[in-house]
């Protein structure tokens, strides 16, 4: 049995510009050279949906996309970020942290390791960083997560054993299982692959990446941010780092809830 005490947040996926299709669309509508220095597509794309609404190609304010975007902030037209989209995979995360993540339903798609499917006889535990720290208080809850997984492994023997008569292999495994995870905790490590929009991240995080927020959910939400402010600068560069005392931090704009 591993014991994981540090999540990991990989992004996997980000969106790409049709370049010839903008210009071919700017073409059409009689804008002649338009161009942005937005250097990535997740950062053009909320410039374009924006000068969109008000065909303000033609004559773009000084200052670039970083202004632009600055200004979208100020005046909370937030629907445009909805349009910059990017994919990542969190792992060494506990179930408790998935069950408060999917609370999180628009802008965001999920999708979870199974307990169905997956044989966790072999699981790992996420154990919170205040129970690892007192040797009295990790040595109780290492006892007990170890016997929720020698209790599953026992289920999920006898259970195969009670379904014997089902011929399909995998459906018996499968029933063996979904039964037999009741027993297991919390803590159990999982695995999820999280969609989500600019709009939807911004609010993710100013709820999550906050003193007031669970442990856990804090520090993804903080590895988050670092990706972001290094995928989206013209997006999320306007969050200042909050020290706090369990030597986690804490997030906080002036341009909250667009």
């Amino acid at each position: 049995m591993n014991i994981i005490r540090h999540p990991t947040v990989y992004l996997v996926g980000r969106q790409e510009l049709a370049q010839d299709e903008i210009d071919r669309f700017l073409g059409d509508h009689g804008v002649a050279g338009w161009t942005t220095d937005a250097g990535a597509a997740s950062q053009a794309l909320p410039e374009i949906a924006g000068r969109l609404c008000y065909m303000s190609f033609a004559k773009p304010r000084p200052g670039g996309n970083a202004a632009y975007l600055d200004r979208i902030r100020e005046v909370a037209h937030g629907s445009v970020f909805e349009h910059s989209v990017w994919n990542f995979i969190i792992t060494g995360v506990s179930r408790s942290f998935t069950h408060e993540l999917v609370r999180h339903r628009a802008g965001f798609g999920y999708s979870q390791l199974s307990q169905r499917y997956v044989d966790e006889s072999t699981a790992d535990f996420v154990e919170p960083d205040c129970i690892a720290d007192d040797p009295e208080l990790h040595e109780t809850w290492r006892a007990a997560v170890e016997h929720a997984q020698q209790a599953y492994v026992e289920l999920v023997a006898g259970l195969q054993r009670k379904f014997a008569s089902v011929e399909d292999k995998t459906l018996r495994r499968k029933m063996a299982r979904q039964a037999a995870r009741s027993i297991l905790p919390n803590a159990t490590e999982t695995k999820i692959f999280v969609t989500a929009n600019a709009r939807a991240l911004r609010h993710f995080i100013e709820l999550r990446c906050n003193e007031h927020a669970e442990t856990e959910i804090r520090v993804v939400a903080g590895q988050v941010l670092d990706i972001l402010e290094r995928e989206a600068p013209n997006i999320f560069g306007d969050y200042e780092r909050v020290d706090l005392p369990d030597g986690t931090q804490a997030a906080r704009t002036d341009h909250a809830k667009i």
